[in-house]
Order: structure tokens, then sequence, then C-alpha cells
């Protein structure tokens, strides 16, 4: 396709989820992206919308997207030889005094003058962003016209609502619904830090004036951002398996506080996800059924957004489950003693799980999973 006929195609969107380490499966999704594409330089996605890991996932293309294949091939180097140090401190003294300050606050709460912040101590993230993103090439990517706009997605615990910062063309603006607005800001690593500060695992991220943490809390409409900034279609990478569940069966013991955690956080970075994507095939629907020239006459402001969601074919605990001995020692202690190491508490692991074989492994789901598929995503995607 050339430039001209580009500039005429219907405007892109990625959506990014949260998910933790599960946001490596976004990576194998976008390394066949690139494979298909017949030109390796050229970003698909002028739109991207990233929420929690997927944030981090999104400013890597954001930073580089006058070089598509480059962005991804760099992300995916780095996915592939994950290590959880990489993340958060992994070993046995940070663990250690991550459980000593824990144990201090629940046996001498009252004498505690500085409680900690969470659970892990993820300031090797900070250090990781730092060295892999050039945040100067967002802006350098919108000035070329490869880029319209990124939205980085957080939520503020003072005000309870979800905040999508964006940097855009000057044409995007910002919005304002219930409980969720966007914001123009200049994308850099607190922003990245904030949307992914998984609540009570990672601690809370200062921009501005407020604290905020993972962007899938209170996330209403993860596809609104998109929609907002100008998305026509919207391609949407999930964390888990359409349409996920167990059967119900009979169970005798108390559920452990991994799976209590687990359960959780399905609910925060997976649930949202799936309402709003069937809230939108439902408007869709709705629309398709009203004559064009009749939603302008009448001042309809909803348009059709032509979608296609892409989601792990395997589940991503069991996946988890046979790789959660691959984390450092002293991890896995805590993880086994709040029971994350058995099959109940695969759910938290799978999230926490950022080494390499689990990694490679999800990477490897995206890359099969989307190949599988090559004929509608190159036809969805004009490749």
């Amino acid at each position: 396709m050339d430039s001209a006929a580009r500039q005429q195609s219907p405007r892109t969107a990625l959506i990014l989820t949260g998910g933790g380490a599960r946001a490596a499966y976004q990576v194998g999704v976008l390394a066949a992206v690139s494979k298909l594409s017949t030109n390796r330089h050229h970003n698909p996605f002028p739109i991207l919308c990233g929420t929690s890991a997927g944030a981090i996932n999104a400013a890597g293309i954001a930073c580089l997207a006058d070089n598509f294949g480059k962005a991804v091939a760099i992300l995916a180097s780095v996915w592939r030889n994950m290590h959880a140090g990489d993340i958060y401190r992994a070993d046995a003294l940070g663990i250690g005094l991550s459980g000593v300050r824990w144990m201090s606050l629940l046996a001498l709460g009252w004498l505690t003058r500085n409680p900690p912040r969470s659970l892990l101590d993820n300031s090797p993230l900070h250090d990781l962003l730092t060295r892999h993103l050039d945040f100067k090439g967002i802006e350098r990517s919108i000035n070329k016209g490869v880029l319209h706009a990124v939205s980085i997605s957080a939520s503020g615990y003072e005000s309870g609502e979800s905040i999508s910062f964006f940097q855009a063309h000057p044409s995007a603006q910002p919005w304002r619904r219930v409980q969720r607005m966007g914001i123009r800001s200049r994308i850099g690593v607190n922003h990245l830090l904030a949307s992914s500060a998984i609540p009570f695992i990672f601690p809370a991220t200062r921009i501005h004036r407020e604290y905020f943490g993972d962007g899938s809390m209170r996330q209403l409409a993860p596809i609104s951002p998109a929609i907002h900034l100008g998305a026509e279609r919207v391609l949407i990478i999930g964390a888990s398996r359409k349409n996920e569940h167990q059967d119900r069966q009979r169970v005798d013991m108390h559920p452990s506080l991994a799976q209590i955690a687990g359960h959780a956080l399905s609910s925060i970075f997976l649930d949202g996800l799936a309402v709003d994507i069937e809230r939108m095939q439902r408007i869709n629907q709705t629309l398709s059924a009203i004559p064009p020239e009749i939603r302008q006459h009448t001042g309809i402001p909803l348009r059709p957004i032509k979608t296609l969601v892409i989601a792990p074919s395997d589940r991503l605990d069991r996946i988890a489950a046979e790789h959660a001995r691959a984390l450092p020692w002293a991890v896995r202690g805590l993880l086994r003693g709040v029971g994350a190491m058995n099959r109940h508490g695969g759910a938290l692991t799978s999230y926490l799980l950022f080494e390499q074989p689990y990694t490679r492994a999800l990477i490897d789901l995206g890359y099969a999973d989307t190949m599988a598929r090559s004929v509608e995503v190159g036809d969805f995607l004009q490749l």
C-alpha cells in the first residue's frame, strides 16, 4: 500500500491491556504483525493505547513508531531475556526486607512511622525503562506523521478516576466522561510506572498532584481512549482466552490468599475489557440498523467501530504453573507462603512470573495464534 492510500485508510488503534507478565503474549502478536507486513518500517497503528504492562509495550512502539519492525524487535529482545529481577527486587535481601516491614506493620502497626508502600520494590523496572525507551521519539514520530497519538491510562487513588494521559497530534482533544477523562501530557517513565503499579504489589506513583496506580483499576471503558482519539478500527490483544471459565465444582477447602488475590487481579485486568467489547459489539449492531443519513440527520454522535480481538488459545495460568519454578527461590518462598505455588494459585503467579521460560512461551503462543489468523489479520490491517 502506498503512502497516499495509507493516509486515506481508516485510522487503526492498537489496544494493549494489563496483566503483568502476561503482557509478553502481546509481543508475540506484534512480532507476527511485523512478519506479515509488506513494509517492516511502517507502523500499522497510528493510535496506541496501553494500560498496565500493556502501557510499557505501547510506549515501546510509540518511541520508535517510525520503524515498527525495529520497535517490535527491541520489545521481543527485552521480554525474551526477562528476569524477575528486571522488574522488582527478587533477591533474598529485597524479599526479606519487604517481609520484615510487613510483619512489623501487622505486629507493631501503632509504632510504625513509615509503613511499607507495597509488597514488592519495583525500582529495577524504572532502570529498565530508562535504559530502553527514548521518549523523545514519541514527538518525533508525531511530527513525521507516523503516529497520531499514544495514550497511557492510570487510576487516581484520590479522585477515583481513570485518567488517560495522551501525547498526540494537536488535533486530538481532551475529553471528560463519568469517572474517566483524557489529559494531554508528555509521556514519560512515571506514566508507565503509575499505569503498571499493580495494587498492593507495586507502589503508587505520583504524577502532578495525585498518586496513581494500575490503569486497569476502575477502567470502565478500556476501548474509549482509542475512540476519543479518532480510531475507526481497533485491534485488541487480550490477556486471557475468550469466554474463559471453569466448571463449578464442590470444594471443601477455604481459598488461599493467592487464589483470592489472583481472582481479584483477574477481575481488574480481564473483566472490564470483556464487558466493553461486548458493549461495543451491541452498539455496532444497533448502528448497522440505522441508515447513515438518518444518523447524520438526527445528530447521533456514535459511529461503528470495526474490531478484531486476538486472545490466547491456551490458559496462561496453566502455562505459568508449568514454569513457576523458574522464579528465584526467595520469590518462590514468598508465593508459597500465600499458596501461589499450587494449581489453585496459578493466576497470581501468571502476573508475576517475569522469567524467560514463561515469557518466551507466551511470545511463541502469541505469534502462533496470530499467524493462524494471518489472512484475517492482514485484511483487517491492510498489510
